[in-house]
């Protein structure tokens, strides 16, 4: 098994013959006889594993970059182990930065790819393993080597209180080995690939089929997917719900689905824009037909909440559910007015609200909404005109964020579509800023099996989509790899 030696020196807090065990386990890790990586990858990393006592300082072991001395403080970034200091714990692992400093790692550490695939490594190692405990931890940004460990993450684990104090500020990424050797060997393999990734370096062909399942498996939690089953479970629990995400990652579609099959078209769908008002959604005055001389007068006329509740009201026991597309595109503030008061999930009493006017059965002047009346709003996340940017409205919905799927493009997009994607994905998760990252294109533009047809739609449908960002300036910080890739389209 690759890496076996490399887990028995985990296993183990022993720092008997430390320097001998930790080279003997780095020679094997390169290698087509027993190692993961080809002998080439053993130049891009030195070991550094000096012998000391727990009492006469903390012992460690370092992968590191190879311009580094043999000895001393060293800088850029490496996968560390720290033994524990009780004998009977296994060794702590993670990732940190020399306290020299960055170089000569600084496009790795500071390339938002780097945080982003270790977060989300962390967090698979959390769900994973965690058994409702957290065994991992990264860092937001690797390179703040002036932010310090968190208190809490010490406090939780004082075996290794020496280590995690005296590299507080070094240490980004962390995870704590328990007795289960298959959590400790897919934390090792998943760190280790990932600095031999950054330094060019994957694993040999042996072991590629395995290398990618597992870099799929915690890629699932840098853009999680969302099923119609936990969205009705979080409606059912939370009743109002915002499915949000970048165009092109079926909302809108998951919505309608859901109202038709989940909840068996009891319910409506609207659109909000710019122009709709308080008196289109919750209620107010409307122009009527009358018999008189001016040929009409204006009477209280229920909006969309009040049609919907109305009609929720009737069938008490069956779950009713409004779909809001677009829901940002509106002023929501403006457009709830005191109505943002019904929307509250965890209360127990029956809220209701003073209407200005008498609306006739069955509110008349007062205004609640029904436990069954969930609300299930749609909100593009490139659209940046206009946002949900009220905090009082915000804290009443639960979020959701819907992420292109590379099984869905893998399975109705032909090759072609399937390279555009993964290419594209690339540039995003590598380079794109929190911000610009929730832009990312979603599946539906590569969903295309005739290859010429796919050349059709990349250059009328995706390229328009990337030249906006462009113009927009929401993807300022990684132009260049946004404007190579549609020189790519182009070229098709």
């Amino acid at each position: 098994m690759a890496l076996s030696k490399l887990l028995d020196v985990v296993k183990s807090s022993s720092v008997d013959n430390w320097t001998k065990r930790n080279k003997e386990a780095f020679s094997s890790l390169f290698g087509a006889d027993e190692g993961r990586y080809p002998q080439g990858a053993s130049q891009a990393v030195t070991v550094r594993a000096p012998e000391m006592k727990t009492d006469s300082g903390v012992p460690f072991a370092a992968y590191i970059h190879p311009s580094n001395p043999p000895s001393g403080a060293y800088s850029g970034t490496s996968f560390v182990i720290f033994p524990a200091i009780e004998e009977s714990r296994p060794c702590l692992i993670g990732m940190g930065v020399g306290t020299q400093g960055l170089s000569p790692d600084e496009s790795i550490l500071g390339r938002s790819g780097h945080s982003r695939k270790i977060g989300a490594i962390c967090r698979w190692l959390n769900h994973a393993f965690g058994m409702g405990k957290r065994v991992a931890w990264a860092k937001q940004d690797p390179t703040r080597t002036d932010i310090e460990l968190p208190e809490d993450v010490k406090m939780e684990w004082p075996e290794y209180k020496p280590a995690l104090e005296k590299y507080s500020r070094e240490m980004y990424a962390l995870f704590r080995p328990s007795d289960n050797n298959e959590a400790t060997l897919a934390a090792l393999t998943a760190f280790l690939d990932l600095l031999f990734a950054e330094r060019g370096f994957g694993s040999l062909a042996k072991w590629n089929a395995d290398a990618q399942k597992l870099s799929a498996t915690w890629m699932e939690y840098l853009m999680p997917a969302v099923s119609c089953e936990e969205l009705k479970s979080l409606l059912a629990l939370r009743r109002y719900v915002i499915l949000q995400g970048p165009p092109g990652t079926g909302k809108t579609k998951m919505a309608v689905d859901l109202l038709e099959k989940e909840y068996h078209s009891f319910g409506r769908s609207v659109q909000f824009h710019a122009n709709t008002t308080y008196e289109n959604f919750v209620g107010g005055l409307a122009p009527d037909y009358a018999p008189n001389e001016h040929g009409l007068q204006f009477r209280p006329s229920p909006g969309v909440l009040m049609e919907a509740a109305n009609q929720a009201s009737r069938e008490p026991s069956r779950p009713y559910l409004l779909h809001i597309d677009e829901i940002n595109r509106a002023d929501l503030g403006k457009v709830l007015g005191e109505a943002i008061f019904l929307l509250e999930a965890a209360t127990d009493s029956d809220r209701k609200i003073s209407l200005p006017y008498d609306f006739g059965e069955p509110f008349h002047r007062l205004l609640g909404i029904p436990k069954n009346l969930h609300i299930l709003g749609t909100m593009n996340s490139a659209d940046r005109s206009i946002a949900i940017v009220d905090i009082a409205v915000r804290r009443r919905f639960a979020f959701l964020s819907l992420w292109p799927r590379v099984s869905v493009v893998q399975q109705n997009g032909c090759q072609l579509m399937q390279d555009a994607f993964q290419q594209l994905m690339s540039i995003f998760v590598e380079h794109a800023s929190e911000d610009a990252f929730a832009l990312v294109p979603g599946h539906s533009y590569f969903l295309e099996k005739d290859e010429e047809r796919a050349k059709q739609r990349l250059k009328s449908e995706l390229a328009p989509l990337l030249q906006e960002y462009l113009l927009q300036g929401y993807v300022g910080g990684f132009a260049e790899p946004i404007r190579s890739y549609l020189q790519r389209l182009d070229s098709l």
